[in-house]
């Protein structure tokens, strides 16, 4: 499974901003698709998640700004940001729960894959 992530920018603060993710490769094997975010210095957290029965979960810093949602297709994802802030400049990385070729046990003990990341800026 290969994820490729689009969408990341420069925005003012207030703004929107729309982050598109496609999987490719096995993708029968996927068992959930998700967001995270890398800000310099922290830690990698979770944004939203769409899991495999279909529920979706979101992070303490997405709730009521940011929509997920896949379009009915099991291999996007599609994180609707709006109401940007600055602390919310950080790269985000596209995650899939998968166990095709490309799929690899990570530290969190998940069989999963990740995308190469977009950068999201907001500005002041």
């Amino acid at each position: 499974v290969q994820l490729q992530a689009s969408g990341g920018g420069l925005v003012q603060a207030g703004g929107s901003l729309r982050l598109s993710c496609v999987a490719s490769g096995d993708i029968s094997s996927i068992n959930g698709m998700g967001w995270y975010r890398q800000a310099p210095g922290k830690e990698r957290e979770l944004v939203a998640q769409i899991t495999p029965d279909s529920a979706i979960k979101y992070g303490d810093s997405a709730k009521g700004r940011f929509t997920v949602s896949n379009e009915n297709s099991k291999n996007k994802i599609i994180l609707q940001m709006s109401g940007l802030r600055r602390e919310d400049t950080a790269v985000y990385y596209c995650n899939a729960g998968c166990r095709g070729f490309g799929c690899s046990l990570s530290s969190r003990g998940v069989l999963e894959t990740w995308g190469q990341g977009t950068q999201v800026t907001v500005s002041s």
